[in-house]
């Protein structure tokens, strides 16, 4: 991979004149630079923890840099804490949109299904602003349809904000490479470490309930759109959906289980290309300025627990979100931090 180093030079441990000295709290490891592991390191320094963020990869090679992005949990094991992380990140990202440097702002726009019975995604109760459309609102190939508004979230942006944020309440972000948890706790003295390496917890856990869901999108110049949408056709994984973000939109898209190609695909870039056109003319021929592909790191359920490793060490585990990084993110950083702090 990557943007790694050679870990028998690198020491994880935090600078004793931070964090722990100055407010008691503990020093925290946390293996993971996405949307989820930045989000948790923020909450944990932001409460006075000492942390390091160690990850092979940091934006755009991430995942997370390759999402649309729209707050509702997509592709992910639906319980209780899911609504209820769900909730609390709405919250956040609502008020973050009231900051131009976040990346994150509220747009209206239409979901729809091509099959005449699908009721209104379950998540968009929880923004209170879904309507039925009219079947004159609706594209050709779709039968039901819902306009709401909700957070939408530019990944670039964004993951630079949470970067600064990090570095404002004195985190630190390291680039390394592990084989494993033990080799990441052999190299450093943090007594807490939080896994939250996403796709990557499948090898570094291991954890074979961990697999990938291709996601590939394109990038283009905002014919001048401000609303969103997103469609889901009659077959398993048929979803199409564009998001505009100022001078660019993003466009996809796929879910293509056990796929590991990291490499974009230029006959489902055309796809995606004609599958949004068709929904809104005005992107016809718009300009391609760029291609991501991510891997959704799927699990039955997402994987929020603390164990104890040898020696006494506290392990928190954060991955498993599916295609609901964003949307889970605060919740689940916030209740990793009343564990670690608990």
């Amino acid at each position: 991979m990557t943007n790694s180093v050679n870990l028998a030079a690198v020491s994880l441990g935090r600078s004793a004149t931070v964090g722990s000295v100055t407010s008691g709290q503990p020093d925290v490891l946390v293996i993971g630079a996405g949307v989820s592991g930045l989000t948790a390191a923020i909450c944990l320094a932001e409460a006075g923890c000492g942390v390091t963020v160690a990850a092979a990869q940091r934006a755009p090679q991430i995942t997370s840099a390759a999402a649309g992005a729209i707050w509702g949990p997509h592709l992910v094991g639906i319980d209780e804490r899911v609504t209820r992380w769900g909730a609390v990140t709405l919250a956040r990202l609502t008020e973050l949109a009231t900051d131009p440097a976040s990346g994150v702002h509220l747009a209206s726009g239409v979901t729809a299904s091509a099959d005449p019975r699908a009721e209104a995604f379950g998540w968009a109760g929880a923004l209170g602003t879904a309507s039925p459309c009219g079947p004159g609102d609706l594209p050709d190939g779709y039968a039901a349809g819902w306009r709401l508004t909700a957070p939408i979230v530019s990944m670039p942006a964004y993951l630079g904000y949470l970067m600064a944020r990090l570095d404002r309440a004195g985190g630190q972000l390291r680039e390394a490479q592990f084989g494993s948890l033990t080799q990441a706790a052999a190299l450093t003295t943090a007594p807490v470490i939080v896994n939250c390496s996403g796709i990557g917890a499948r090898r570094l856990v291991p954890d074979l309930d961990v697999r990938p869901v291709r996601g590939q999108v394109v990038v283009t110049e905002n014919p001048g759109l401000s609303d969103f949408f997103v469609g889901v056709g009659q077959d398993a994984g048929d979803v199409s959906y564009y998001f505009p973000h100022g001078d660019v939109a993003v466009l996809g898209g796929t879910e293509e289980p056990g796929n590991w190609s990291l490499e974009p695909d230029p006959v489902t870039a055309e796809r995606i290309l004609r599958a949004c056109a068709a929904v809104q003319p005005r992107l016809r021929g718009a300009t391609v300025t760029g291609h991501r592909v991510g891997l959704r790191p799927w699990r039955p359920s997402v994987r929020l627990e603390a164990e104890t490793m040898d020696g006494g060490r506290l392990l928190l585990h954060n991955y498993g979100h599916g295609g609901a990084g964003v949307s889970l993110s605060w919740g689940c950083a916030l209740e990793v931090t009343a564990l670690v702090l608990g």
